[in-house]
């Protein structure tokens, strides 16, 4: 029969637990952290109007790494990128009157087009402030879309700064590029359907390998991993030169960094949302990090294996992916997801890389 001392030692066990699970929860109320149930609700308002991207696969990469590999391939999706789901889905739960104000945002790039195009598609304005030495491609498209573009120079400036100035002067609708409720739940969707799709053919996922900028799709799709497949650890992968994720998990509190210097421009956050932490220190297995020869590496396997162009920051899934094979921390023959971020990349500057 067990002691009075053990008797305390389960009491004070069992207690630490119970507001454990209390303070877990006053956390998510109190940050309104997305859930499944919001991931569900965007596959919904997205289902006519973002594309169904493709799920491929690789018998040489296969082959090459010993494990079953599935790539959603979101470079193929509107505007060229994921982003466009998260952008779609928070405009689309604005008011009447916060869509007659306008929306207003900040972006290397990807969010910037996603912005336009949605607000374009539902008839808002939309400003975007996009840093100077942001890829041609993608202020041109954002242009294209209709939005209006303000520069800041990244190293010296502080975007959330002259977005709140901004805000102030216009009274548009502030929806940054990944600490929303809605932009991560539509982000989520690519991590939803990429499980059901593969689903089909009665397959799950024992890894799932995911790029890491502010956070924003990598939390979505860990929502969607936690409930269609609890047992699949979800990785994320970011620049060696900007690893303030992987610091921030480690120490158990957002890290702020400067502006790292990459050629994955989509990754080149200072720091984490408190939203995107909130969901990434409970549902993320681990950050990893991977050099831009590696990202390199993978663009030109892209390519010249499966035809298809994808930009630096899409191509940090898959040099996750390899990196831990080869240190042998990826049992033979597991099933491995990468989402591809995105594929919009100056074609100059993508020849310039695959010769480097």
């Amino acid at each position: 029969m067990p002691t009075q001392q053990a008797w305390g030692k389960k009491v004070t066990c069992l207690l630490k637990s119970y507001f454990t699970i209390i303070i877990m929860v006053s956390l998510t109320e109190a940050l309104d952290l997305p859930t499944y149930k919001d991931v569900e609700a965007a596959s919904v308002i997205l289902r006519d109007v973002a594309n169904r991207t493709p799920v491929q696969t690789s018998r040489f990469l296969d082959g090459e790494l010993g494990v079953k590999v599935f790539i959603k391939c979101e470079n193929f999706q509107r505007m060229g990128a994921f982003k466009f789901r998260g952008g779609f889905n928070a405009l689309s739960n604005l008011t009447p009157e916060e869509r007659a104000a306008g929306v207003l945002t900040y972006s290397s790039g990807n969010h910037a087009q996603a912005i336009a195009l949605s607000a374009k598609i539902l008839g808002m304005k939309a400003t975007i402030i996009m840093p100077e030495d942001a890829p041609k491609l993608k202020v041109q498209a954002t242009m294209g879309y209709g939005g209006n573009v303000l520069f800041y120079d990244r190293y010296k400036e502080d975007r959330d700064e002259v977005a709140s100035a901004l805000k102030e002067k216009t009274g548009g609708v502030l929806v940054p590029p990944y600490d929303h409720k809605h932009v991560i739940a539509g982000q989520g969707t690519s991590g939803k359907e990429l499980f059901e799709e593969i689903a089909e053919f009665g397959e799950t996922l024992d890894y799932l390998f995911v790029c890491v900028g502010g956070g924003g799709l990598i939390s979505g799709c860990a929502l969607a991993a936690d409930h269609l497949a609890p047992g699949c650890k979800v990785i994320g992968v970011e620049p060696e030169a900007g690893n303030d994720a992987q610091q921030s998990m480690e120490r158990g509190e957002i890290v702020h960094i400067d502006t790292p210097k990459t050629i994955a421009d989509g990754a080149q956050t200072q720091h984490l949302g408190k939203l995107t932490f909130g969901i990434m220190k409970e549902k993320v297995h681990k950050i990893i990090t991977v050099t831009d020869e590696e990202l390199v590496s993978c663009m030109k396997f892209f390519g010249e294996r499966m035809k298809m162009v994808v930009e630096p920051t899409g191509c940090l899934g898959l040099a996750g992916l390899k990196k831990l094979v080869r240190n042998g921390d990826i049992p033979a023959n597991s099933r491995c997801g990468v989402i591809i971020s995105g594929g919009n990349v100056d074609m100059s500057r993508y020849c310039e890389l695959l010769l480097s």
